[in-house]
């Protein structure tokens, strides 16, 4: 079973949501985000960057004195009434549209216990470091804004009951300047029952997107319970977005390469023509189907297919074209063997476009552009179900969550 925990949201007053609600830090550039500091007083990133202000002394990143100090935005952010709680606990509809996807789910608080278990399934490895500073960060602030997006096998049965529930008015409806528009929903004790119940019909979930912030929050638990009994479970539990895999878009990750590793064109094509058949292209061109991968060098396109000896297809990992690009070019070929970091090559997502790896070339920045196909969902799941591990920067998962909607309060 999936279970899912109610809670009391800490959430935008009706008339602000647009306002208060935010993309991840990192997407933006620099000048975009100094704007929007500078332009709304209300954005949830002035609680993320606190000393935007100057009222107070200059705190080292990631320290514990820079989190006391998001704490403290966010209290005043609670005291000036931009954001408020619910006085009970509820389950949360949310809807995404975009100009090409529609993206619908649950949003609730997600079992520790099952995520320990395996119930919840990964695919990506954490590193120790950012999980021990994410955990610091939750114990500090003490609550999750950005939800884990948490994908389940499709139930017919699940999209049913949401089609009942949006019959109703959302309590939140707007659009944003990246042309998304958002509505979340309220679920009422009998909609949280039956929602509940269909969900218990489902074995397992699996991480699309957040294996850091759901990996802190194990740990935080873990760290909470032994230091002495809590009056309530809230930590054991953190915020997540549910989500019918059939809804989940996968979009590639493609690679820049910094450098040739001393090797002619020419050269480069003879070494990589022992484990691929390639075919010179007159255009850009993206991969159509599995085992294709488009390259390009000094402007010049190529599509790859790899030859079949070296497709291992009863292996979850070995067999991905991520992989493969990696054993049989980057780490032989091109001298890359350490993708997390090697600082010669650069992982572009595909939602940019094909011109995220045309320009840097055309400018010299880069030599050799990989495009490869998408993963499946089923791929994905193949990894997780194996205990294995995805390469680095396989899947570029969305949608891409906003921080600020509804705020998980760790020890509510």
């Amino acid at each position: 079973m999936a279970k899912l925990k109610a809670f009391r949201a800490i959430r935008p007053t009706r008339d602000k949501a647009h306002l208060v609600v935010t993309r991840p830090v990192s997407t933006y550039k620099k000048n975009v985000l100094k704007a929007k500091l500078e332009s709304n007083p209300y954005t949830f990133i002035r609680i993320i960057h606190p000393e935007f202000d100057k009222e107070h002394a200059e705190t080292k990143p990631n320290s514990i004195d820079r989190f006391q100090l998001v704490r403290e935005k966010y209290s005043d952010f609670m005291e000036e009434e931009i954001l408020f709680q619910d006085h009970t606990p509820h389950i949360y509809l949310y809807k995404q549209t975009t100009p090409t996807h529609e993206f619908l789910g649950i949003i609730a608080g997600a079992s520790v216990d099952e995520y320990n278990s395996d119930k919840i399934k990964k695919h990506e490895a954490t590193l120790t470091t950012r999980e021990e500073m994410f955990t610091n960060y939750l114990e500090v602030v003490g609550y999750n804004a950005e939800p884990v997006l948490l994908s389940y096998p499709h139930n017919p049965a699940i999209e049913n009951i949401y089609a009942l529930i949006m019959a109703n008015r959302p309590e939140y409806e707007f659009s944003t300047t990246d042309k998304t528009k958002h509505e979340l929903w309220i679920l009422s004790k009998v909609e949280q029952h039956t929602i509940e119940q269909a969900f218990d019909a489902i074995e397992a979930s699996y991480i699309a997107d957040g294996h850091h912030r759901s990996a802190s929050s194990a740990s935080l638990a873990q760290r909470i319970n032994s230091k002495a009994s809590s009056q309530n479970d809230s930590h054991n539990y953190f915020l997540a977005f549910f989500m019918d895999e059939k809804r989940i878009n996968i979009l590639e990750f493609n690679r820049l390469i910094h450098h040739t590793n001393d090797l002619s064109t020419e050269e480069l094509i003879e070494k990589i023509a022992v484990h691929f058949n390639i075919s010179p292209s007159s255009i850009p061109c993206k991969p159509q189907r599995e085992h294709e991968i488009a390259m390009n060098i000094e402007g010049s396109w190529y599509l790859l297919q790899c030859k079949e000896e070296i497709i291992e297809k009863g292996h979850p990992v070995a067999c991905l074209d991520a992989e493969i690009l990696t054993q049989f070019i980057l780490t032989p070929i091109l001298g890359i063997k350490d993708l997390k970091t090697d600082p010669t090559i650069e992982f572009i997502p595909g939602n940019l476009g094909l011109n995220a790896i045309i320009q840097p070339i055309q400018l010299n920045k880069a030599k050799i552009g990989f495009v490869l196909h998408p993963v499946t969902m089923e791929q994905v799941k193949r990894v997780a179900d194996h205990q294995m591990i995805m390469p680095p920067k396989s899947t570029w998962v969305e949608p891409k969550l906003r921080s600020g909607l509804t705020i998980y309060e760790i020890e509510s």
